[in-house]
């Protein structure tokens, strides 16, 4: 089994999000083999539970124009926030909370998926 198509453009919209508010340490995990309630998750850090909130903010935005509504587990002053679509489930976290819940290496085992952001993808499609 892998990651849906839907779940992977769901990733692409909340990666897209993350860059905009200067989110790091990006990473997009297929956890579909592990986990029989999502198939991907998306990790992201912020420096600050502002910064935290502001990556929250814009991924709900732009996730809910291109019609994805997520369920948030958290509060945007929180160190860690959960934005569940089901497929999906983006976790936006403070560095520090990051470190200390160590779900890069609770999930080592499942693949990277490679999720350009929609505006690299838009920028190629105008090139071509």
């Amino acid at each position: 089994m892998t990651a849906s198509d839907e779940a992977l453009r769901i990733a692409s919209v909340a990666v897209d999000a993350a860059e905009e508010k200067l989110g790091k340490n990006i990473l997009v995990l297929d956890v579909s083999e592990k986990l029989g309630i999502a198939d991907v998750f998306v990790l992201v850090s912020g420096s600050s539970e502002r910064q935290v909130g502001a990556i929250v903010d814009e991924i709900e935005e732009q996730c809910l124009r291109a019609g994805y509504r997520p369920r948030r587990e958290g509060d945007r002053e929180d160190p860690w926030v959960l934005l569940d679509f089901f497929d999906t489930i983006v976790h936006v976290q403070h560095v520090d909370a990051r470190v200390l819940y160590a779900l890069d290496r609770l999930w080592k085992d499942c693949p990277v998926v490679d999720v350009p952001a929609r505006r690299a993808v838009l920028a190629q499609g105008a090139s071509s």
